[in-house]
């Protein structure tokens, strides 16, 4: 019998570092993150994002989320993809961890990015849920460089990063918001200077994803 995973391997996908979880973005836990979302992200006078999606309007913020995910997943291929994974902590959705990747059978490398519902940030849990997706990408779905950026005024990202290993690259001078200029720090990580932490790191449903990212699922 056909199950959705087997339409699209990344909801098979489960990685688990403690209490908390890394799942395929299946519908379900989607419009769980969409509440989680339109609860809130940041405060109103911060931008932690390239794009400002979160600064959209009660109802019209779960609506977008949605969309955005769903067209990720229709538009999935090896050569332009993101790979989204919602995150649960005991059991509880609390935001999203993804990478970002273009022509990956060639580049092996990807751009993580995540965010958390204000409830749960400043408790180390984004460190701990990027310490997990890495060890999903560089263990298990064939990277060989992982990339992320933080603007200079998200001293908490760039906080994460570099508690992950990431070194810094070069910094870029970007439109944020309508008239705004904002400084992002560019970063890049690899196997030698990844920090693993204490937290073991178990993965099931990646053999299937590494094939649908143009992988052999065998090597």
């Amino acid at each position: 019998m056909t199950t959705p995973a087997d339409l699209y391997p990344p909801f098979g996908l489960h990685v688990v570092a403690g209490s908390l979880e890394l799942r395929g973005m299946t519908d379900e836990l989607l419009f769980e993150l969409c509440a989680v979302a339109e609860a809130g992200i940041h405060d109103p006078d911060e931008m932690p994002f390239y794009f400002p999606w979160s600064t959209a309007p009660a109802g019209q913020l779960g609506r977008n989320t949605a969309a955005y995910h769903w067209g990720k997943r229709s538009t999935f291929s090896p050569e332009d993809f993101c790979l989204d994974l919602v995150v649960l902590l005991d059991g509880r959705v609390i935001g999203a961890q993804g990478v970002a990747a273009k022509h990956f059978p060639v580049t092996r490398t990807g751009e993580t990015g995540s965010w958390l519902g204000r409830g749960f940030q400043g408790r180390g849990l984004g460190t701990e849920m990027r310490r997990a997706m890495c060890a999903l990408l560089f263990d298990h779905l064939g990277f060989e460089e992982i990339t992320s950026a933080a603007f200079l005024d998200n001293p908490a990202s760039l906080a994460v990063s570099r508690k992950v290993g990431y070194q810094p690259t070069v910094v870029n001078r970007i439109k944020r918001r309508e008239g705004e200029l904002a400084l992002n720090q560019g970063l890049v990580l690899t196997p030698d200077t990844f920090v693993r932490g204490d937290v073991p790191v178990q993965v099931t449903g990646a053999e299937a994803v590494r094939s649908f990212i143009g992988l052999d699922a065998a090597a």
